[in-house]
């Protein structure tokens, strides 16, 4: 089983939050909750990652439903490991991991996806970083009426 880092249930914690803020600034959405007990104990025991199979259903239920809304796969279209790289240019993925992620599940899929961006060597964060960003949303430009 594998681990979940402590910062993919701090952005999880963040998604519920502006999902569903408190209405009084004390209330927790259930989620918000669930993620926020889980993070504690890690905070008490010092720890970076938690097992999933050691969480409570409604924090796993929290977390799987955050990481439903990230972005399945790093890569970006350019795949150097089809042309015999054991390292992806792309994306900074192994052959292994490319190989694999289909069957992998969303905990190791986030470990993957951590190392990377700490790694920072993948061309998704430099050379082509503008095709993983997101799009700007264009307001159209209404005139005001004429008096």
């Amino acid at each position: 089983m594998a681990a979940i880092h402590i910062t993919d249930i701090e952005a999880a914690i963040n998604h519920w939050r502006s999902r569903a803020p408190s209405p009084d600034g004390i209330t927790l959405a259930p989620e918000v909750r669930a993620l926020a007990e889980v993070y504690a104990l890690m905070v008490y025991r010092h720890q970076d990652e938690a097992a999933e199979d050691r969480w409570p259903p409604q924090a796993l239920a929290a977390w799987r439903a955050w990481y439903d809304t990230t972005p399945d796969t790093p890569c970006i279209a350019i795949c150097s490991t089809s042309q015999g790289d054991d390292l992806c240019k792309g994306c900074g993925r192994t052959v292994d991991e490319v190989r694999c992620w289909p069957a992998m599940a969303p905990a190791q899929k986030r470990m993957v996806w951590r190392r990377i961006t700490l790694e920072h060597k993948a061309w998704r964060f430099n050379r082509y970083a503008e095709r993983v960003a997101p799009q700007a949303s264009v307001e159209p430009v209404v005139s005001p009426p004429s008096a």
